[in-house]
């Protein structure tokens, strides 16, 4: 039993010594890896170890290592494969992904959604204000009309004009507090 176990470990060492270059080439010419190749050949001849009980039928190892080895080459680039596919393919999602945030950022225009939420908080504000304030903060800010035309044309004090005035801007003050640092930034940085 002991010689029978030395001439299989005689085997294995001849066959590694011999033809491990050899099965190195023939693998890596496939693998295009040397790490790779150098354990896909001891995978292999490893194999044709562990299994040597099983396989007391096979007449030549170094052929049955080979077979071996082209079998693991063949595994290997198979999940290389689909790795590939699959890395491919979530570059491919990542790269839209990319360009979709890209596209986005570029039709982004930070002015009219700056000014769009502004323009909203104003008009809320103004819905629940009466009816007389609206019109004459609207002559004012929007017409451009001073006090005295708005007082003129409505038949009323330049005072009740102030005070409606005073009113729609206190209630506007208090309706953009959170935004008035930013009103304030963005007016600073538009005019540089």
């Amino acid at each position: 039993m002991e010689r029978h176990i030395r001439n299989e470990l005689q085997l294995i060492d001849d066959i590694y010594r011999n033809y491990r270059e050899g099965y190195l080439r023939f693998a890596y010419s496939y693998v295009h890896d040397k790490t790779v190749a150098e354990d896909l050949v001891s995978e292999s001849i490893m194999y044709f170890w562990e299994n040597r009980d099983r396989l007391e039928h096979i007449q030549d190892a170094r052929s049955y290592i080979f077979i071996a080895l082209k079998h693991k080459c063949l595994d290997y680039l198979q999940r290389y494969r689909t790795w590939t596919d699959i890395s491919d393919s979530l570059l491919t999602n990542k790269e839209w992904e990319l360009n979709m945030r890209i596209s986005c950022l570029e039709a982004c225009d930070p002015y009219e959604l700056f000014s769009a939420e502004i323009q909203s908080l104003i008009d809320e504000t103004l819905e629940g204000l009466p009816e007389k304030s609206v019109l004459i903060f609207t002559k004012s800010r929007y017409d451009n009309k001073t006090y005295q035309e708005i007082a003129r044309d409505m038949g009323i004090s330049v005072k009740t004009v102030e005070f409606h005035m005073n009113k729609v801007l206190t209630a506007l003050r208090k309706s953009l507090r959170d935004y008035l640092p930013l009103i304030f930034a963005f007016l600073l940085f538009c005019k540089n």
